[in-house]
């Protein structure tokens, strides 16, 4: 029972460290945001790229690389290739050591199951040589500590399996988030891209 313990003990640190990691995250990238888009909406640009920078979180890395091009670039695509080569850069991060709560989960209850079978061995080989007479009692209490491996093992993979859930679906919510302000800041950019256009042609038509 005590490598079901340890890995236990291992898959709720991670869990924990990753739990509190994209909580913080989230909150961040909601208080960016809350300041950036209104300013975004309005066309300041450079206030937004002030606000974000030296900011090296998940929204200001996305916000930075679609900003940085935008007086440059004019085609909409261009602009798109970078953010998502930004996001190809951003999800890993995220997704760091979260998988380990998962493997863990089933190493605990793989673990659980060998520590049961080899309490049945051991119980069997003591009863070979027990007296007749002890051996029913015998081998029934050496199951029952037996199969309590298998019980904390698989107690143990529950509980990591409910948090690598929680923290999977976090993770979703961020990815999903940063996706969709990606996609607004886009088109924001398009947006005031295309006004400009239409300026110049109307000042050249004049």
């Amino acid at each position: 029972m005590y490598p079901v313990l340890v890995a236990l003990t291992i898959g709720f640190v991670i869990a924990v460290e990753r739990y509190i990691k994209l909580t913080t995250v989230l909150c961040v990238n909601r208080n960016i945001w809350q300041k950036s888009f209104p300013l975004l909406t309005q066309g300041k640009f450079k206030k937004v790229q002030n606000i974000i920078s030296g900011d090296n979180t998940e929204i200001a890395t996305v916000l930075r690389t679609a900003l940085k091009r935008q007086g440059e670039i004019q085609h909409r695509e261009d602009i798109e290739l970078l953010t998502e080569i930004s996001m190809t850069e951003i999800v890993p991060q995220l997704e760091k050591r979260t998988a380990y709560v998962a493997l863990l989960a089933n190493i605990s209850t793989l673990l659980g199951l060998l520590g049961t079978i080899v309490g049945l061995i051991d119980a069997f080989t003591a009863v070979a040589s027990a007296a007749p007479a002890e051996k029913s009692d015998f081998l029934s209490a050496s199951i029952s500590v037996a199969m309590n491996t298998t019980a904390f093992g698989l107690i143990s993979a529950i509980i990591l399996l409910i948090m690598h859930a929680i923290i999977r679906s976090k993770t979703v919510k961020i990815i999903s988030s940063l996706e969709i302000i990606s996609v607004k800041t886009l088109n924001i950019i398009t947006e005031f891209s295309q006004h400009k256009t239409f300026d110049k042609n109307n000042k050249l038509a004049r």
